[in-house]
């Protein structure tokens, strides 16, 4: 069953997505808009990155056959676990401090300067690529422009969002 739920999770986001968009004016949850948004945003850029299992494949093809890249299970923890979890975290943080909100636009960024890096560096569209440059960018920068925070909260949630990009990408490239 688990198998089953790692390799189709991805077909529940669209219209999960479109679900918590239309519950945030019934939500009171009490955090800004574009933080709120980041959810059902990202689950919008995870189904143009994982239908078809898309991202895995073409990991597997740019890390080759001696890598392990990332399977399933891999993925779905990556995406509901470190994804969807740590940004309902997040809402709760910043219903408590708001300035914890700039996490979900550096989660947001990070992910699409990586996606618009690898485009540039390979010459080719790379999944999720659309989405990171037509969501991810306007909403980081919404984040930004309404989210203030001090220093020290900006660069613990960039740290925090570049340790777990450097998690992920360790693990993809560990021997097969």
């Amino acid at each position: 069953m688990l198998n089953r739920i790692f390799q189709y999770w991805v077909y529940a986001t669209p219209p999960a997505a479109l679900l918590l968009i239309g519950l945030y004016p019934l939500s009171g949850a009490g955090i800004a808009l574009p933080v709120y948004l980041a959810l059902p945003i990202y689950m919008i850029h995870q189904f143009e990155e994982h239908d078809a299992d898309r991202f895995a494949v073409f990991l597997k093809g740019l890390l080759g056959p001696e890598r392990r890249g990332l399977t399933a299970a891999d993925i779905w923890v990556v995406n509901v676990v470190c994804v969807w979890f740590v940004l309902l975290a997040v809402f709760y943080l910043a219903s408590g401090d708001p300035a914890w909100g700039v996490l979900t636009g550096y989660l947001v960024i990070v992910n699409a300067v990586l996606h618009a890096a690898w485009a540039v560096r390979l010459r080719r569209y790379n999944p999720g690529l659309w989405t990171a440059l037509l969501l991810f960018l306007p909403l980081a920068v919404w984040i930004f422009a309404v989210v203030p925070a001090p220093l020290s909260i900006h660069l613990a949630s960039l740290l925090a969002v570049i340790i777990l990009h450097a998690a992920i990408a360790y693990r993809a490239s560990r021997p097969a």
